[in-house]
């Protein structure tokens, strides 16, 4: 696949014509000395470099710049669902490290067995265990090495376009050609089949299909016969897919007659950005590992963590993380005060307020942008899905890397995906009102290099 493609596909729009003029017209010449300065001393890779902008600070739902412009941020990395800088999670940090900062592997502390303790109530059931690890790629590497000791099986099933980390382990299950690509020899093993497409499934309408993605990942298990484990985002976060409620009940099921541990990655949906506090509590399902991280840090710490079935503790005989700060008191004390703000203040019930305002105008949108071939909702995660005409589905992505340009120099801050999906993550702490000016950025947008 040629580079160009690649990049654009990944969201990548660092090296175009309209990064380049955009930075000309908004980047102050400080800021730019001081973006050269990373292209120098950082090792170059692609998404990052060059970078878009130099940030100075970030507050409640903004980043804020050099030259002290004020972005809305809708990307955030997945790490913002409380926005930045909480003070709830804040005290709590600062509480904790005047207390104990850091904690040697061979010893306990309370706030990460708290931690650990509050994550298993939350899942269905007793008894389920948990491993903290410093990130989701790390975490994702332990639910394998688990789904491996319980079937005595390394093989697994992963969607193409699925990212799972960077670790060369993750690359080997994600499906993003973008990290793959030019790596070598990836793990054995890592079998890959199409995702669940709401609007470019390759079998043709997902209404009368009968669901045959999934009838063709039981074909690869039957054909295989020793697949230990299937892993994928119950919701993808990138583009926004959001599978129906029988396309997990089947998934289970065939899990459940294989015997293939059933592995979410919830590392960009947990913690309230579906309006559940887990993304598969939408579906009336249960996995048999759930990978959460990103926003269990609130922005503050990396945490992230595995949550594993209680028949599934047999790793006795080997280590399966042993990180050095596996059980880290600072990111396990804003875990803490995340999950607790999150009860106490009705996040939830807030997110499913700032979804029907995304759902309406989203709607509106469509109806009035021919451009708008699709729009896909749940909670407060909002894919526009962009096209040059709704007959051919043709991606409009200049059109998309205009728009996000156009939003840029308005104060509004998201993130492409597949080259031509706007994919809208507010802070969940956002108003209703900041929520709706920044949709009207977006429309404005729309309006104007599409219309």
């Amino acid at each position: 696949m040629p580079d160009k493609i690649v990049s654009k596909t990944e969201g990548d729009v660092n090296l175009t014509e309209e990064r380049a003029r955009w930075q000309k017209t908004f980047i102050s010449e400080e800021s730019q000395k001081l973006l050269e300065e990373d292209g120098k001393y950082f090792l170059h890779q692609a998404l990052s470099t060059p970078c878009l902008d130099a940030i100075a600070g970030v507050d409640g739902i903004y980043i804020i710049d050099e030259d002290g412009r004020k972005f809305m941020d809708f990307h955030g990395n997945s790490v913002h669902q409380l926005g930045y800088n909480n003070p709830y999670l804040v005290d709590a940090m600062k509480k904790q490290l005047s207390q104990l900062s850091f904690s040697p592997r061979r010893y306990s502390n309370r706030t990460a067995t708290a931690l650990a303790k509050k994550l298993t109530s939350l899942m269905p059931g007793e008894g389920w265990r948990v491993l903290f690890t410093t990130s989701g790629a790390s975490s994702n590497s332990i639910a394998l090495k688990i789904a491996r000791k319980v079937t005595g099986k390394h093989k697994t099933i992963s969607l193409w376009d699925a990212f799972h980390g960077a670790n060369l382990d993750t690359i080997s299950i994600g499906g993003e050609a973008h990290f793959r690509s030019g790596i070598g020899p990836l793990l054995p093993g890592c079998e890959h089949v199409m995702p669940y497409n709401s609007y470019r499934c390759p079998f043709g309408d997902c209404k009368e299909c009968g669901l045959k993605c999934i009838d063709y990942i039981e074909y690869v298990c039957r054909c295989e016969g020793d697949i230990g484990a299937i892993i994928m985002e119950p919701v993808r976060c990138t583009d926004v897919q959001i599978p129906p409620a029988e396309y997990y009940r089947r998934l289970r099921k065939l899990c459940d007659d294989f015997g293939i541990v059933l592995i979410f990655d919830e590392i960009p949906t947990a913690f309230g950005r579906t309006g559940k506090m887990f993304a598969f509590q939408n579906y009336d399902i249960e996995p048999d590992i759930l990978v959460v991280g990103k926003g269990l840090g609130g922005s503050l710490y990396p945490v992230s963590a595995v949550i594993a079935r209680p028949e599934y503790n047999i790793c006795g005989d080997i280590s399966l993380g042993h990180y050095t700060h596996e059980k880290s008191p600072l990111g396990c004390a804003v875990g803490l005060a995340l999950i607790e703000y999150i009860e106490k203040e009705d996040i939830l019930g807030h997110v499913m307020e700032l979804s029907a305002l995304m759902k309406r105008r989203a709607e509106d949108m469509k109806k009035k942008y021919v451009a708008v071939g699709d729009v896909r909702l749940i909670g407060a995660l909002l894919g526009i899905e962009l096209v040059k005409s709704r007959k051919t589905r043709e991606k409009a992505v200049d059109e998309a890397e205009k728009i996000l340009y156009e939003c840029l120099e308005n104060g509004l801050s998201f993130k492409i995906s597949q080259g031509n999906v706007l994919t809208l993550a507010p802070p969940l702490i956002i108003t209703e009102e900041e929520l709706d000016h920044a949709m009207d950025i977006v429309e404005n947008a729309i309006r104007k290099y599409c219309n």
